[in-house]
């Protein structure tokens, strides 16, 4: 099988090229990656000796896109590829909408006339907006959909793309939903990394409003895993959520990833808050289980052991906007013994 991989050189995408390798060897797959500030070849370095093959350019570029539909005829598309940061998509909501939406639109096309036999859309549960503080609700499938910032628009419009070409013209499709993703090779403008840097070298750690946001978090590895699920034993024409069932506020993720670095609480400080921050996600992931058997395996314990860890013994660029200064954060840290406190 041929395999087109969107986005695969970004935080979830380089996880799951290493898990569909692993998985199914015999399948052949090219990674198709604009390498923007999130996106680094260099972390699939040991993929294309293992015969990954790579094309740099945008999934907007129709050009590109269907050059490389029409010559490797692809069966299975995987699309990762989007701009994703918030507060990004707040400072230039123009760059999500050419990206997300548009972008999606030219690889449905192409997908489409080259008879691929599943395009899969990798979403957000952002799309379905907030539950708010009160709430004990999940979401699910059939949630509805009320994206707060420019990049949940630009997502749920992709989302509604998809299944419209599902519904239209026949395009084999399933979309998944994602809760929030941490993990290994993630970009240290996002919260975790960015937390686990800054309590590294003792610097404050900021938080948005109160820090009570709550999010559900899932190990990346999970992710990957229940993609491949959906991809396998999931039906055509569905949506299913994936969620790694830790709902957690930020403060308490600050709090776990002090302890790990033996530092005070007291480098947790607030900031004003995000412009139509949402509140609270949770996710309702029942319907992959029952259709797939997937579940989370990896418990937030052992997954936050296994992220502070390759960030100790990693070093990676901590990305700014566009046409800012790009810092880099080098790791110093040598092979280590270190235990994790009982908080983690």
């Amino acid at each position: 099988m041929k395999v087109l991989i969107t986005g695969g050189a970004g935080f979830i995408g380089t996880n799951y090229v290493y898990t569909h390798m692993q998985r199914r060897p015999q399948d052949k797959l090219l990674v198709l990656d604009a390498l923007n500030y999130a996106g680094k070849r260099s972390n699939l370095k040991k993929a294309e000796v293992q015969g990954l093959s790579f094309v740099e350019g945008r999934i907007e570029d129709k050009s590109l896109v269907m050059s490389l539909f029409k010559k490797e005829k692809f069966d299975l598309v995987v699309n990762f590829a989007a701009e994703t940061h918030v507060d990004r998509s707040i400072e230039d909501p123009e760059i999500f909408i050419r990206s997300n939406v548009m972008g999606t639109q030219v690889l449905l096309d192409a997908a489409l006339n080259h008879d691929v036999k599943r395009f899969h859309h990798i979403s957000t549960d952002e799309v379905y907006g907030d539950l708010g503080f009160g709430s004990h609700d999940k979401f699910t499938e059939e949630s509805a959909i009320k994206p707060s910032s420019p990049y949940s628009a630009s997502k749920a419009a992709s989302d509604m793309l998809v299944m419209a070409y599902y519904r239209t013209f026949g395009l084999p499709v399933s979309i998944s939903r994602c809760s929030n993703n941490y993990g290994p090779y993630q970009d240290p403008e996002k919260l975790i990394p960015l937390l686990i840097s800054r309590a590294k070298e003792g610097k404050s750690l900021k938080l948005y409003g109160s820090g009570k946001n709550v999010r559900d978090w899932l190990f990346v590895q999970d992710h990957c895993d229940a993609i491949l699920s959906i991809i396998e034993k999931g039906q055509i024409g569905e949506i299913y959520n994936i969620g790694g069932a830790n709902e957690l506020e930020n403060i308490e993720i600050a709090s776990i990833i002090l302890r790990f670095f033996n530092q005070s609480e007291n480098l947790i400080t607030y900031i004003e808050d995000r412009k139509g921050h949402d509140e609270r996600y949770a996710i309702d992931f029942s319907k992959l289980t029952k259709e797939t058997g997937w579940q989370p395996r990896v418990t937030f314990e052992e997954g936050m052991r296994k992220t502070i860890q390759w960030y100790k013994l990693n070093s990676y660029e901590r990305s700014h906007s566009s046409g800012r200064k790009r810092v880099q954060t080098q790791s110093s840290y040598k092979s280590h013994k270190q235990t994790f406190t009982s908080g983690l």
